[in-house]
């Protein structure tokens, strides 16, 4: 456990921002002796209060907003997130330490260490001659890292389904389990869509469920082959349905004063929102 007493001296500040090739990292004990203050006897409630399960959810969140950060090549935001991510890494690290499992130069040396032996083409004499070998490389000495694990237990449970599909499929392609090109992958899709009929018919929700599942891993298996990011691509999608649905709700504002009721006591006709939708469509494209 800490020591309380290591809290009473004045915590180190960063006043000022470093020219970036001065900076070494030198600002990474600033944020660690600021958890330990805050997990600290005379620290936060809350933040006492937390533990690895708790936390769980603001990684996730955390990280998800440094992709949005990047997709909007905003670079202050980008700077901004990446910091309350790390303060995730840092937080979990001070948790370990208070258990008596490992500390944050523990998590620090374990990746730099890691680091050297998967690049073993700048650190050591291995000659590669493209990015592809390099990838190959990793694999196989992570392989060696793990040992007997089975292939697809690389690939993390929490990622999002459709992520987490296309790691999986990708995975298995390497091993010479895919179709030999996209038209065996398409077929497959009219063959999970034909058996989704079937449960439908069935009105098993279980079975319904599972048939949908695989139309939609059949469906990232077929980007796959296209290198389509299916999540990218859903992504895309999403996007491009908010903003005509506001476009939609526009005219629908305008033309009524109102949107309808969320509780259907008001309702427009499907085929008057559908006109819209095809002009937010026509705006939008």
């Amino acid at each position: 456990m800490l020591d309380k007493t290591q809290f009473m001296d004045p915590l180190p500040t960063v006043s000022e921002m470093l020219p970036l090739d001065e900076q070494q990292g030198q600002t990474f004990p600033t944020l660690v002796r600021l958890m330990q203050r805050l997990l600290g006897p005379e620290g936060c409630p809350w933040d006492r209060e937390q533990d690895n399960k708790t936390l769980r959810r603001y990684v996730l969140e955390e990280a998800c907003e440094v992709i949005d950060a990047i997709d909007s090549e905003d670079a202050t935001a980008l700077c901004d997130e990446l910091g309350d991510l790390a303060l995730q890494v840092v937080f979990l690290a001070e948790l370990a330490r208070n258990k008596g499992q490992f500390g944050p130069d523990d998590v620090v040396r374990a990746i730099s260490e890691k680091l050297v032996r998967r690049h073993p083409h700048v650190f050591a004499q291995t000659q590669v001659s493209s990015a592809e070998e390099v990838v190959k490389n990793w694999e196989a000495i992570k392989r060696t890292e793990k040992g007997s694990r089975p292939l697809l237990d690389s690939v993390p449970r929490a990622l999002p389904a459709l992520q987490r599909s296309q790691r999986l499929s990708e995975k298995a392609a390497r091993v010479g389990f895919d179709w030999p090109n996209a038209a065996g992958s398409r077929a497959k899709i009219d063959e999970e869509l034909s058996e989704l009929d079937e449960a439908v018919k069935g009105s098993d929700r279980q079975r319904i469920q599972e048939e949908l599942g695989d139309v939609l891993f059949a469906v990232v298996n077929f980007a796959r082959h296209f290198e389509i990011d299916a999540n990218e691509a859903l992504r895309g999608t999403c996007d491009r349905f908010t903003k005509r649905f506001e476009n939609v709700e526009r005219r629908v504002i305008d033309a009524h004063g109102v949107w309808p009721a969320v509780d259907g006591t008001i309702k427009l006709p499907l085929e008057e929102l559908d006109d819209y939708w095809e002009k937010a469509k026509l705006e939008n494209s």
